[in-house]
């Protein structure tokens, strides 16, 4: 496994069938989120990180048509939380200084394609999301968590998907 939740064994692991699938399981995770909340993307191009952000979006209710802000670098929708999202694909690890992550958290959330970029403080509070392409649409999520919060989301999402494939 490679990026963000490799430095961490899994703890949840969930399959998308389809854009759609990843975006209904962001969906499922953006009630819990709150402003402070980290959610660190991986996964090679085209594997669904910005799919993923239209689903947490979608569900913290923002309006407008999210888009990756791969030259933008962070792209605000808000929503129920104000949700940042931002792509640090064009950055090294070091330059993030000038992003103004720390006001950001203040106000709300964020989602980050190429997580791994982000800065170690905050990487270490983050919920981690790999996302593996399958054969055809088929994506798995290798979901992990750091400490803090992002144990609290992790735990709330298991319990969320469990009870939505138990339906």
């Amino acid at each position: 496994m490679s990026g963000v939740a490799s430095a961490r064994t899994p703890a949840l692991t969930l399959v998308s069938n389809s854009p759609a699938d990843t975006e209904a399981l962001a969906r499922a995770l953006s009630p819990r989120l709150e402003p402070g909340d980290v959610i660190a993307l991986s996964g090679p191009l085209g594997a669904g990180k910005t799919r993923f952000v239209v689903g947490l979006a979608a569900g913290l209710g923002a309006s407008g048509r999210v888009r990756s802000p791969s030259f933008t670098l962070v792209n605000e929708y808000d929503g129920r939380v104000p949700l940042a999202h931002l792509d640090l694909y064009r950055l090294e690890s070091g330059d993030t200084d000038g992003l103004g992550l720390e006001e950001l958290l203040e106000h709300g959330a964020l989602a980050v394609e190429w997580g791994e970029r982000l800065p170690r403080w905050l990487l270490e509070e983050a919920l981690t999301v790999e996302i593996v392409p399958g054969a055809h649409d088929e994506r798995t999520l290798e979901v992990a968590a750091g400490r803090g919060r992002a144990r609290v989301l992790l735990e709330a999402w298991r319990a969320d998907t469990a009870h939505a494939t138990d339906r």
